[in-house]
């Protein structure tokens, strides 16, 4: 059984080829630079991009599932439908896809319009896929911590509707359960939905309040001003995709990123274990920053 990683190079991508070897298989990841990588020797590296046909026909051949994760890019929607023709053209209909809780809902926001395309043609084209929707990553707040440890602020305008914020770890060995099951199983098996949360529906108060907490010192919200985190966004990232942030922002003020009734308790199920709270990553990253300092 080989399983090929499309984004394995990321915060999510690593943890899946690393859930995957630990489970005994075969994989195989495609990246533009094998240079800039650093797996377990046993993985197979192809090298390539997704709009590179003939290096994405080399990395479908003998595949049995693939996981596919999309950056967030310009192209992004080209890339994905380009990958699943391919991979149909191959013969490789199982997979696991990762999209993002509420793509059909908050379709005003570019990244999740793609993916919400993406999931109908995965359905159209009759694959054999799990879709994974994650919730905010616990582990983009890395970025924020400045303002958090040195200014005393939260900064993301995440609301006050609340956001079951998830770990890329929980994420990963979840996909990786459901690329071995597909890939086991003796025949297609239907696609399924499956959201991707964290144990705790958490406003900008609340984690204010728990930073607060882990600190040892107050820590307050910065507020509810989407337009505000565009500027600051804007002065490190491209300009689109600062506004693409303020599109988002604005839906977590609006609607929150709620989990569905039993979400929590499915993930549990799956994994045999309590999910990764947010409480747990700030401890960490609190004790971390004080060993380096």
């Amino acid at each position: 059984m080989t399983i090929l990683v499309i984004g394995a190079t990321g915060r999510v991508g690593r943890h899946v080829v690393d859930q995957l070897v630990n489970r005994g298989v075969a994989v195989r990841v495609l990246t533009r630079d094998p240079s800039k990588v650093d797996f377990p020797a046993a993985v197979e590296i192809a090298q390539g991009d997704l709009l590179d046909i003939d290096a994405l026909r080399a990395a479908f051949t003998g595949v049995d599932a693939f996981f596919l994760l999309n950056a967030v890019t310009g192209d992004e929607f080209t890339q994905a439908l380009i990958t699943l023709n391919i991979a149909r053209e191959m013969s490789v209909d199982r997979l696991v896809y990762l999209s993002v809780i509420h793509a059909d809902r908050f379709v005003n926001v570019p990244h999740f319009a793609v993916k919400s395309g993406a999931e109908r043609m995965i359905e159209q084209m009759g694959f054999s896929a799990t879709i994974l929707r994650a919730s905010y990553f616990i582990d983009n707040e890395h970025m924020i911590k400045d303002a958090v440890f040195d200014y005393g602020v939260y900064p993301m305008p995440i609301g006050g509707k609340g956001i079951a914020m998830v770990d890329t770890r929980d994420i990963a060995e979840v996909a990786a359960i459901e690329l071995v099951r597909r890939a086991q199983a003796p025949s297609a098996l239907p696609v399924e939905i499956i959201n991707l949360v964290g144990p705790d529906t958490l406003s900008g108060s609340d984690v204010a309040a728990i930073w607060s907490d882990v600190l040892g010192r107050p820590v307050v919200y910065g507020g509810d001003d989407p337009s505000a985190f565009e500027q600051t966004v804007a002065g490190f990232m491209p300009r689109w995709t600062a506004y693409e942030m303020r599109l988002m922002a604005e839906r977590y003020v609006s609607d929150g990123m709620i989990p569905e009734a039993g979400d929590v308790e499915r993930l549990t199920r799956l994994l045999g274990r309590p999910l990764h709270s947010y409480r747990a990553f700030a401890a960490a990253l609190a004790a971390s920053e004080k060993t380096v300092a």
